[in-house]
């Protein structure tokens, strides 16, 4: 291993800057690199070779082909892979993306699809006709992602409606925070060890010269950017701001929002926001902030920060203080749709613990995950929860109806939350936030990503969507503190399946899920797979256990 002191000057690779943007037609090649982006050397698990993955574009309407081809190596970590395309809300499915017609393609490893072995390819190919807006992608097998399998996903829209507000939106005005581990997930949790911004960050250390470069982004003066903020985070939650700017929040999770003013964004794990920021201030550098709930704290030689930098002004460090004090609140970042005011058609209570050994469960039940994924229990003839594996974590969902599900978190400790609970497959409207006990029907925010407060009985959370995507899996999986009621909307038609789970990775892993099957008898009809995706669990069911990987496999 090389130290940290040697390391401590040498470029750190992995800036998304290095990383040109593919798509909608590109290959993803999946590999084990070494890679220093905070001056600790270790192999992870990259897309093409850098973190973040190379940003993933294309516009709306278009047909996405993304061939992942998984080329790993090191058996310390999980050799087979799985990619989720990541979407906002609306119709498809990478993260955020609503996946009609394709629920096969949505990504999660043994509910949509067997993973992907080392040494073989999957091709991804969806299409995105009514989506347009911020996403990401990453791995959805075990905790592999934590390992540095993510990316940014933007689809863009010709007929934005903001398009006059702004002068530049592309690859440069991507922001992407990250938690950083130096040790792999395989080998257990720990607090992350930096903050990376856009790729780049520093771990504290006793010694105050270990200074690897931080991020860098240039604006002009009088200049206005739209700027696309995706937390790709296992863990914890980021409170991001910019030193002496204000900005206008537009995107809440793909999703269109009244303009909100604000000076900072507290940013839950795969959550994803689009600022108006005009370069209006004095010529000069400026921290840009994003302390994270766990991990390193404060801002010592440049600890959760990357840099604003003005053109013209000199190449160093900024001395700028933090003076942020409007804080965007999630129930802030309104939509101009109303909900329905009426009940539900169908209602799911769901009673969330925690064991004493940490593991999660819902209704009684440790969810565990199944040999053969839940889409082919479901194509190859059972329909029915009762014979759908796993035994107790399979809830059937009516077709064309609203959905009202009821978490009950009064018995997880209240000190693992807050957590972000994100819906796969469709986008909901929070009539009922965290931390209010007062409902919104006229102009909820509208997203796919909520979090669950801070598991007092204020934090009924209360989410709605409609049932009308024939063959939705919805994976549930909810870590730490999870929330009280989740009441999902009928506004969308024509979604795709999708999760429904904390994205707390570790917690994910921990086994709190349920998976929802939507419309299970039109499934086949609804989404028929192809020949590649057919093949992918005889590969793998063929797998060794060396071959799979994982803590004490084979490295190289």
């Amino acid at each position: 291993m090389i130290s940290t002191l040697a390391l401590a000057f040498l470029a750190p690779i992995g800036a998304l800057a290095q990383s040109t943007a593919i798509g909608p037609v590109a290959d993803l090649h999946i590999v084990n690199a070494f890679i220093q982006p905070d001056g600790f050397n270790r192999s992870y698990i990259l897309a093409n070779g850098v973190f973040p993955g190379p940003p993933i574009v294309g516009k709306k309407g278009d047909n996405f082909q993304i061939n992942v081809i998984d080329e790993l190596t090191n058996g310390t970590m999980l050799l087979s892979t799985s990619i989720p395309l990541l979407r906002p809300f609306g119709h498809q499915h990478w993260h955020g993306l609503f996946q009609a017609t394709t629920n096969w393609a949505d990504g999660p490893s043994f509910v949509n699809q067997c993973p992907i072995a080392a040494n073989n390819s999957f091709l991804y190919n969806f299409n995105v006709p009514d989506q347009a807006g911020t996403f990401w992608y990453h791995s959805h097998l075990a905790t592999q992602y934590c390992d540095g399998l993510r990316g940014a996903l933007i689809i863009y829209d010709p007929d934005d409606p903001y398009l006059d507000l702004y002068d530049v939106d592309d690859e440069t005005t991507i922001i992407t925070l990250a938690d950083w581990y130096h040790v792999p997930s395989t080998l257990g949790r720990s607090d992350s060890d930096a903050t990376l911004i856009n790729g780049l960050g520093r771990s504290p250390s006793p010694d105050s010269s270990l200074t690897t470069a931080l991020a860098v982004i240039s604006v002009t003066y009088g200049t206005r950017y739209r700027f696309r903020l995706i937390s790709t985070a296992c863990d914890p939650n980021f409170n991001f701001s910019i030193d002496g700017h204000t900005f206008s929040v537009i995107e809440a999770d793909g999703i269109e929002t009244e303009p909100v003013v604000a000076d900072s964004i507290q940013i839950f794990a795969a959550q994803r926001y689009s600022f108006i920021l005009t370069a209006n201030q004095s010529v000069d550098n400026y921290w840009i902030r994003a302390p994270g709930s766990e991990g390193p704290t404060g801002f010592d030689n440049g600890v959760n920060s990357a840099i604003l930098r003005y053109a013209g002004a000199p190449d160093e460090e900024p001395t700028t203080t933090d003076t942020s004090n409007n804080r965007l609140q999630e129930n802030q970042s309104s939509h101009s749709c109303k909900s329905r005011r009426n009940g539900a058609d169908y209602n799911l209570n769901l009673q969330l613990s925690q064991t004493a050994d940490g593991r999660f469960m819902i209704n009684d039940v440790q969810y565990i995950s199944p040999n053969v994924p839940v889409l082919l229990q479901i194509l190859s003839g059972a329909t029915s929860a009762h014979d759908l594996l796993p035994p107790g974590s399979v809830y059937n969902l009516p077709l064309n109806q609203t959905i009202q599900i009821t978490f009950n978190a009064t018995t997880v400790a209240p000190r693992n939350g807050p957590h972000p609970f994100h819906l796969h497959g469709h986008a909901f409207d929070v009539v009922r936030s965290a931390g209010t006990t007062e409902y919104n029907f006229e102009n909820p925010v509208r997203r796919d990503v909520v979090s669950t407060g801070t598991g007092l009985d204020i934090d009924n959370v209360t989410i709605r969507f409609r049932t009308d995507n024939a063959g939705g899996y919805y994976y549930v999986l909810v870590g730490r503190v999870l929330f009280e009621n989740l009441n999902l909307s009928d506004s969308y038609p024509e979604f795709n399946p999708g999760f429904l789970h904390c994205h707390i990775d570790f917690h994910l892993e921990a086994g709190f899920a349920i998976v929802l099957a939507e419309g299970a008898n039109e499934t086949a009809a609804a989404n028929p797979v192809p020949v590649a995706w057919e093949d992918l669990c005889p590969i793998y069911d063929n797998l060794t256990p060396e071959q799979i990987g994982g803590a004490g496999g084979p490295t190289s």
